[in-house]
C-alpha cells in the first residue's frame, strides 16, 4: 500500500468519526497488517530450525573435536599441539556454549507455545530436546547453569548454576513425563518435521510421533546408563524396569526408527561444510581407529577412509592410518596416510542425533552385567550389524567367524564395537570414554596434559566475566575449572 492510499484512509476515517462512524477504525489494523509476516508462532515453526541447528552443529563438533580427541582423525601434516595432543584451549568450548544456549532458548519457546496451544506431542519433543541438548551441555562443561537460563526477558541476565546432578534428576524425569505425553491418535498439525516426516502425508498418519516417543525412551536410556556409577540414581532398576516393558516404553527397534537427520543440500537443509573438500584437506585416519576395521575385516572402512597411498600418490596400498599425536616429522611415512571420505559431508548425507545400534549396545552392557535376563552376544550383534548398515554397507556373513570381532563375553569388546557405533556422533565417543575408559587408546610421548584425555571443557571467558559471583559458587562446588576436573557421573 503507496502513501497516498494511506494518507486517503486515514483522511476518511477523521471525516467519519466527525460524524460518530467508528467503522473505519475497526478494520484498520487488518488494513496495516503485512500478510507476508508471521503474526503469531506455532511449534511447528521451531521444530525443524531447532533440530537442523543442532544436528549440524554436533556434526561438525564431531569432526573438529571428537576425531581428534578420541583418535579417529588427525591433522596431517602436524609437528605440535592440536587436539589430537590434548592440547585444549581456553576457548575450545565456546561454540558449544553459545550454540547448546541459542537452542535451549527456541526450545523453551517451543514448549511454551505448545502448552499455550494445548498440544501435547509438542510439548513432549520439546522435552525431548530440551533432556537432549542439557545433557550434551552438562558433559561438556559440568555444573551448568538451568533453572534460571535462558530467561532473560524476565531480567535473569545473571542465572544461578545447577550442579550435574541437578541437571540429570530434572531431565531424566522430564523424558519420563514426555514419554506419557505422546498420542500417536493425534498428529502434528504444524506440518512435517525434518527428522521424522519429509511430508504432510506422513505426518497426518501419526508415524512420526511413534518415533518420536522411541527416541524419548531410547534417550533415556542413553542418559540412565550415563549417570550409572552414581547409587543415588536408582540407574539399573529404571533400565531393568524399561527394557522390561517395551509397550510402555517403546525404544528404537531398528535403523528406520533412529534419530539420524537426513540433509538433502535442497534449500536450507545444507552440509554443515561450505566446501566438502576442507573436510578432508590437511587430515588423515588415525592407525587406531583405521587398524582395528582391518583387524575386523570391517565394510566400513570404505565409506568413513580413503585407500592409503604411494608416496608419489599413483598407487593404493589399502587402508593405513599414522599414529594420533605421532612424534617427529611427518617425513617419518613412506607412504600418503588414508584420509577421511569427503563423500561423508556431502549432500546428501546424515547428521547422527541417535542410532539403534547404541541402543543395541546398551543393552548387551546391561545383559553382561546382568541387569536384565537377556542375551548380551545377540544385543552385541544385533549393533554391530545395525552400524554396518545404518552406512550403506553389506553385513558380511561370516563377519563375526573372525576372532578379532566375534562377541568375547567381555566389556572390552563390547565398548570397542560401540565406538565405532558412535561414528559421526557429537560428543558421544568421548563421553563414553569418560564412562568407561574405553576403549583404550595408545599414547604417544608427543601427548600433552600427563597423556591424559580431557574430560570437559573450560566455562567461557564471557561467563566468568560476566556472571562472576555465580561463576565462583559453581567452581566452589564443582572443582577446578580445568579440563582434567571430573564430572559428577564419572566419579
Amino acid at each position: 500500500m503507496n502513501k497516498k492510499s494511506i494518507w486517503r484512509i486515514s483522511l476518511l476515517c477523521i471525516v467519519l468519526i466527525a460524524f460518530g462512524n467508528s467503522a473505519c477504525m475497526d478494520n484498520f489494523e487488518e488494513i496495516n497488517t503485512d500478510p507476508n509476516r508471521l503474526q503469531k508462532i506455532s511449534p511447528g515453526t521451531l521444530l525443524n530450525p531447532i533440530l537442523y541447528g543442532m544436528a549440524s552443529f554436533n556434526t561438525s563438533k564431531s569432526d573438529d573435536f571428537t576425531f581428534n580427541v578420541m583418535q579417529v582423525a588427525l591433522p596431517y601434516p602436524s609437528v605440535s599441539g592440536g587436539v589430537h595432543r590434548y592440547d585444549i584451549t581456553e576457548t575450545a568450548g565456546n561454540s558449544t556454549w553459545n550454540n547448546y544456549y541459542r537452542w535451549l532458548a527456541n526450545i523453551k519457546e517451543m514448549r511454551e507455545v505448545s502448552i499455550a496451544a494445548q498440544d501435547p506431542n509438542y510439548e513432549a519433543v520439546a522435552l525431548t530436546l530440551n533432556a537432549w541438548v542439557y545433557s550434551q551441555l552438562s558433559d561438556c562443561f559440568g555444573d551448568v547453569p538451568m533453572d534460571e537460563a535462558v530467561r532473560g526477558e524476565e531480567g535473569i541476565l545473571k542465572p544461578v548454576f545447577n550442579t550435574q546432578q541437578e541437571v540429570y534428576t530434572k531431565i531424566i524425569a522430564d523424558l519420563e513425563r514426555a514419554n506419557t505425553l505422546f498420542d500417536v491418535s493425534k498428529p502434528m498439525i504444524y506440518g512435517a518435521d525434518i527428522l521424522y516426516s519429509s511430508t504432510a502425508a506422513e505426518t497426518d498418519k501419526g508415524k512420526n510421533i511413534a518415533k518420536w516417543r522411541m527416541f524419548c525412551n531410547s534417550l533415556r536410556l542413553r542418559l540412565l546408563l550415563r549417570v550409572s556409577k552414581r547409587a543415588e540414581m536408582d540407574a539399573f532398576t529404571k533400565l531393568s524396569v524399561m527394557i522390561g516393558d517395551p509397550a510402555k516404553y517403546p525404544v528404537f527397534t531398528n535403523n528406520s526408527e533412529a534419530a539420524i537427520l537426513k540433509v538433502s543440500g535442497v534449500g536450507a537443509n545444507l552440509s554443515p561444510w561450505g566446501r566438502a573438500i576442507d573436510f578432508t584437506t590437511f587430515r588423515a585416519g588415525s592407525q587406531f581407529f583405521i587398524d582395528n576395521l582391518n583387524n575386523f575385516n570391517d565394510p566400513r572402512r570404505a565409506v568413513f577412509n580413503t585407500q592409503a597411498r604411494t608416496k608419489d600418490g599413483k598407487t593404493q596400498i589399502g587402508y593405513k592410518g599414522i599414529p594420533s599425536a605421532y612424534t617427529g616429522s611427518d617425513s617419518q611415512f613412506d607412504f600418503l596416510p588414508s584420509n577421511l571420505n569427503v563423500a561423508l559431508v556431502t549432500a546428501p548425507m546424515v547428521c547422527v542425533i541417535m542410532t539403534y545400534a547404541e541402543v543395541e549396545f546398551i543393552k548387551a552392557e546391561l545383559a553382561l552385567n546382568g541387569v536384565i535376563a537377556s542375551d548380551p552376544k545377540t544385543h552385541y550383534e544385533n549393533g554391530v550389524k545395525a552400524s554396518i548398515e545404518q552406512w550403506g554397507a553389506v553385513m558380511p556373513v561370516d563377519y563375526f567367524a573372525n576372532e578379532a570381532a566375534a562377541y568375547d563375553g567381555t566389556i572390552e569388546r563390547i565398548m570397542l564395537q560401540k565406538y565405532y557405533a558412535l561414528y559421526f556422533n557429537d560428543f558421544q565417543q568421548w563421553f563414553e570414554y569418560r564412562r568407561t575408559g574405553l576403549p583404550v587408546l595408545p599414547t604417544t610421548d608427543a601427548m600433552l596434559n600427563d597423556k591424559r584425555v580431557p574430560v570437559r571443557f573450560k566455562y567461557p571467558l564471557v561467563v566468568r566475566t560476566n556472571n562472576p559471583d555465580n561463576y565462583a559458587k559453581a567452581v566452589a562446588t564443582f572443582g577446578t575449572d580445568d579440563i582434567n576436573t571430573k564430572g559428577w557421573w564419572e566419579k
